[in-house]
């Protein structure tokens, strides 16, 4: 099944960057894609910090990652890095963990200053765990991003969720044509094969 699989790395139900993940979520759907959640602050401390990939809250996460076709990654700045919640799940995923996954970062923080968090902290981690595809972040600062729920987004953020959204989109659709056209091509073929029987 074709699927995006979301990953929230704030320590917080009610951040702004959960709010990102919530809006493109809700867009995903909207155009038909079936989504997954990661809560990274729900799985079992113990467990992530230990690396332990054998509890069931790592292992049905990683396999929720390992099935997913795209991957996106949401993340509060802090002190120029992203989270080390995030930090604590990346380091347990496989080396080629995002190996042939669109993968799309987004980051909230509160000053512009941060926007560079994302290519120069985030993006090379997300390239050494395989991603070659990686879709232009989309940084937000506190302002741009109310916490409060049906509050509206800033107008420049929202479109450039858009356009990532559209770019999943057009990828996962095309991922799901590739990954039915054997049994399309052989239903075509049957059905070839006996128009030409009944022609004999």
């Amino acid at each position: 099944m074709t699927y995006a699989v979301t990953i929230s790395g704030s320590p917080s139900a009610a951040s702004r960057s959960a709010r990102l993940l919530r809006f493109v979520e809700s867009e995903l759907a909207a155009a038909g894609i079936a989504v997954r959640r990661i809560d990274i602050r729900a799985l079992s401390p113990a467990a992530l910090l230990a690396a332990d990939t054998s509890h069931d809250d790592l292992r049905h996460a990683l396999a929720q990652v390992a099935g997913a076709q795209a991957v996106i990654v949401a993340t509060p700045v802090y002190k120029a890095a992203y989270s080390g919640l995030l930090k604590a799940f990346l380091d347990v995923l496989p080396q080629d963990g995002l190996a042939d996954k669109l993968v799309a970062p987004f980051a909230t923080g509160g000053s512009p200053a941060h926007l560079l968090a994302l290519d120069y902290a985030l993006k090379p981690v997300l390239s050494a765990l395989g991603a070659q595809h990686i879709l232009r972040g989309v940084f937000a600062v506190d302002q741009q991003v109310p916490k409060e729920e049906g509050a509206t987004l800033d107008a420049p953020i929202a479109e450039r969720l858009g356009t990532t959204v559209d770019q999943l989109s057009q990828w996962l659709h095309e991922r799901e044509v590739i990954r039915q056209w054997p049994a399309t091509a052989a239903a075509a073929a049957r059905t070839a094969a006996a128009r030409a029987t009944l022609a004999a």
